[in-house]
Protein backbone atom coordinates (compact mmCIF):
# COMPACT_ATOMS: atom_id res chain seq x y z
CA UNK A 1 0.00 0.00 0.00
CA UNK A 2 1.14 3.01 -0.91
CA UNK A 3 1.33 6.07 1.90
CA UNK A 4 -0.86 8.24 -0.27
CA UNK A 5 -3.69 5.24 -0.71
CA UNK A 6 -3.46 4.29 3.24
CA UNK A 7 -3.97 8.36 3.89
CA UNK A 8 -6.96 8.46 2.01
CA UNK A 9 -8.33 5.66 3.83
CA UNK A 10 -7.95 7.45 7.24
CA UNK A 11 -9.63 10.38 5.37
CA UNK A 12 -12.77 7.77 4.76
CA UNK A 13 -13.62 6.51 7.96
CA UNK A 14 -16.90 5.62 8.41
CA UNK A 15 -18.78 6.67 11.57
CA UNK A 16 -20.08 3.81 12.82
CA UNK A 17 -23.47 5.30 14.07
CA UNK A 18 -24.37 6.76 10.78
CA UNK A 19 -22.91 4.91 8.86
CA UNK A 20 -21.48 7.74 6.64
CA UNK A 21 -17.92 9.48 5.96
CA UNK A 22 -16.52 11.04 9.09
CA UNK A 23 -15.70 14.77 7.35
CA UNK A 24 -12.07 15.11 9.16
CA UNK A 25 -13.05 18.82 11.32
CA UNK A 26 -16.28 17.07 12.77
CA UNK A 27 -14.51 13.80 13.77
CA UNK A 28 -14.60 13.35 17.68
CA UNK A 29 -12.20 10.31 19.07
CA UNK A 30 -12.86 8.96 22.82
CA UNK A 31 -9.97 7.98 24.73
CA UNK A 32 -11.23 4.44 23.67
CA UNK A 33 -10.08 5.37 20.29
CA UNK A 34 -13.14 4.86 18.71
CA UNK A 35 -14.24 7.86 15.88
CA UNK A 36 -17.66 9.17 15.50
CA UNK A 37 -19.65 12.63 13.75
CA UNK A 38 -19.55 14.42 16.21
CA UNK A 39 -23.27 15.69 16.05
CA UNK A 40 -23.58 11.74 16.08
CA UNK A 41 -21.80 10.84 19.13
CA UNK A 42 -23.92 13.96 21.04
CA UNK A 43 -27.02 12.72 20.10
CA UNK A 44 -25.83 8.88 21.26
CA UNK A 45 -24.91 11.00 24.88
CA UNK A 46 -28.24 12.41 25.51
CA UNK A 47 -29.58 8.98 25.25
CA UNK A 48 -26.50 7.24 27.30
CA UNK A 49 -22.72 8.60 28.23
CA UNK A 50 -20.87 5.44 26.69
CA UNK A 51 -19.52 4.65 23.85
CA UNK A 52 -21.52 3.04 21.44
CA UNK A 53 -18.93 0.57 20.01
CA UNK A 54 -17.42 -1.20 23.21
CA UNK A 55 -19.68 0.37 25.80
CA UNK A 56 -17.17 2.34 28.03
CA UNK A 57 -18.56 4.65 30.62
CA UNK A 58 -18.44 8.39 29.37
CA UNK A 59 -19.83 10.26 32.19
CA UNK A 60 -22.60 9.59 35.62
CA UNK A 61 -25.32 7.13 34.03
CA UNK A 62 -28.49 7.91 35.33
CA UNK A 63 -31.20 5.28 35.32
CA UNK A 64 -35.88 5.33 35.02
CA UNK A 65 -35.64 4.28 38.58
CA UNK A 66 -38.94 5.64 39.16
CA UNK A 67 -38.81 9.03 41.86
CA UNK A 68 -39.37 9.16 45.43
CA UNK A 69 -38.20 5.75 46.68
CA UNK A 70 -36.33 5.53 49.70
CA UNK A 71 -33.33 3.17 50.57
CA UNK A 72 -33.02 2.17 54.47
CA UNK A 73 -30.25 -0.13 56.05
CA UNK A 74 -30.41 -2.06 59.60
CA UNK A 75 -28.41 -4.70 60.82
CA UNK A 76 -28.97 -7.36 63.17
CA UNK A 77 -26.73 -9.80 64.80
CA UNK A 78 -27.59 -12.72 63.22
CA UNK A 79 -24.67 -14.03 60.49
CA UNK A 80 -25.43 -15.01 56.61
CA UNK A 81 -24.42 -19.17 55.70
CA UNK A 82 -20.75 -18.24 54.80
CA UNK A 83 -20.37 -15.06 56.57
CA UNK A 84 -20.34 -16.73 60.43
CA UNK A 85 -18.05 -14.42 61.39
CA UNK A 86 -20.09 -11.20 61.11
CA UNK A 87 -23.75 -9.84 61.77
CA UNK A 88 -26.21 -8.77 58.79
CA UNK A 89 -26.58 -5.90 57.14
CA UNK A 90 -30.61 -5.55 55.58
CA UNK A 91 -31.39 -3.08 53.13
CA UNK A 92 -35.26 -1.97 52.63
CA UNK A 93 -36.08 0.00 49.44
CA UNK A 94 -39.43 0.97 48.76
CA UNK A 95 -40.64 2.69 45.91
CA UNK A 96 -44.00 4.39 46.12
CA UNK A 97 -47.13 3.77 43.48
CA UNK A 98 -47.55 6.92 41.33
CA UNK A 99 -47.30 8.33 37.65
CA UNK A 100 -43.53 8.32 36.23
CA UNK A 101 -42.65 10.41 33.84
CA UNK A 102 -43.73 8.40 30.94
CA UNK A 103 -46.94 9.04 32.11
CA UNK A 104 -47.14 5.29 32.96
CA UNK A 105 -49.36 5.07 36.76
CA UNK A 106 -47.00 1.79 38.54
CA UNK A 107 -47.80 0.10 41.96
CA UNK A 108 -45.24 0.70 44.56
CA UNK A 109 -42.59 -1.88 45.88
CA UNK A 110 -40.88 -3.19 48.88
CA UNK A 111 -38.19 -5.19 48.47
CA UNK A 112 -35.69 -6.63 51.16
CA UNK A 113 -32.08 -7.36 50.49
CA UNK A 114 -29.58 -8.84 52.50
CA UNK A 115 -25.41 -8.19 52.54
CA UNK A 116 -22.84 -10.17 55.35
CA UNK A 117 -21.54 -6.77 57.64
CA UNK A 118 -18.27 -7.69 57.11
CA UNK A 119 -15.41 -4.92 55.64
CA UNK A 120 -16.43 -6.19 51.59
CA UNK A 121 -20.69 -6.38 52.49
CA UNK A 122 -19.97 -2.88 53.57
CA UNK A 123 -18.02 -1.46 50.78
CA UNK A 124 -21.00 -3.30 48.55
CA UNK A 125 -23.45 -1.05 50.68
CA UNK A 126 -21.88 1.79 49.74
CA UNK A 127 -22.02 1.24 46.03
CA UNK A 128 -25.55 0.01 46.41
CA UNK A 129 -26.25 3.63 48.27
CA UNK A 130 -24.75 5.58 45.31
CA UNK A 131 -26.32 3.05 42.58
CA UNK A 132 -29.89 4.03 44.23
CA UNK A 133 -29.12 7.36 43.96
CA UNK A 134 -28.34 7.81 40.69
CA UNK A 135 -31.62 5.48 40.25
CA UNK A 136 -29.90 2.32 38.80
CA UNK A 137 -31.55 -0.46 41.15
CA UNK A 138 -35.13 -0.32 39.74
CA UNK A 139 -36.10 0.02 36.48
CA UNK A 140 -40.29 -0.07 35.05
CA UNK A 141 -40.98 -2.72 33.35
CA UNK A 142 -42.41 -6.52 32.79
CA UNK A 143 -42.17 -8.18 35.95
CA UNK A 144 -41.13 -11.28 35.12
CA UNK A 145 -42.65 -13.29 38.45
CA UNK A 146 -46.39 -12.08 37.62
CA UNK A 147 -46.37 -11.42 33.99
CA UNK A 148 -47.55 -7.93 34.48
CA UNK A 149 -46.04 -4.78 32.67
CA UNK A 150 -45.63 -1.56 34.15
CA UNK A 151 -44.37 -2.85 37.28
CA UNK A 152 -41.04 -2.07 39.33
CA UNK A 153 -38.61 -4.31 38.47
CA UNK A 154 -34.65 -4.89 39.50
CA UNK A 155 -32.71 -3.68 37.38
CA UNK A 156 -29.63 -5.52 36.19
CA UNK A 157 -27.78 -5.37 39.83
CA UNK A 158 -27.99 -8.90 41.79
CA UNK A 159 -29.70 -8.43 45.54
CA UNK A 160 -29.78 -11.70 47.65
CA UNK A 161 -33.36 -11.34 48.69
CA UNK A 162 -33.19 -14.09 50.73
CA UNK A 163 -30.55 -15.02 53.60
CA UNK A 164 -30.40 -18.91 52.95
CA UNK A 165 -30.97 -21.46 50.25
CA UNK A 166 -28.09 -20.37 48.24
CA UNK A 167 -27.96 -19.16 44.91
CA UNK A 168 -31.04 -20.69 43.25
CA UNK A 169 -32.94 -19.24 46.05
CA UNK A 170 -31.99 -15.99 45.80
CA UNK A 171 -29.38 -16.42 48.90
CA UNK A 172 -26.51 -17.34 50.78
CA UNK A 173 -24.09 -19.32 50.70
CA UNK A 174 -22.80 -17.85 47.55
CA UNK A 175 -19.00 -17.00 48.10
CA UNK A 176 -19.15 -15.21 44.94
CA UNK A 177 -21.67 -12.95 45.18
CA UNK A 178 -20.14 -9.80 46.67
CA UNK A 179 -16.97 -9.99 43.65
CA UNK A 180 -20.42 -10.60 41.12
CA UNK A 181 -22.55 -7.81 41.93
CA UNK A 182 -19.16 -5.53 42.01
CA UNK A 183 -18.62 -5.96 38.65
CA UNK A 184 -22.43 -5.44 37.65
CA UNK A 185 -22.25 -2.41 39.49
CA UNK A 186 -18.71 -1.14 37.66
CA UNK A 187 -20.43 -1.63 34.16
CA UNK A 188 -22.47 1.16 35.57
CA UNK A 189 -19.51 3.47 36.29
CA UNK A 190 -20.06 2.25 40.26
CA UNK A 191 -16.50 1.44 41.86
Amino acid sequence: ISSSSAHKDLDEESCPICMETIVVNKKKTLRCKHSFCSDCLEKAFVYKPVCPTCGELYGTLKGTQPDGGTMEVTRNASPLPGYEKYGTIVIRYYIPRGIQKVRVQTQGASRTAYLPDSPEGRLVLGLLRRAFDQRLIFTIGRSTTSGRNNTVTWNDIHHKTSTHGGPTHYGYPDPEYLSRVRDELKVKGIE
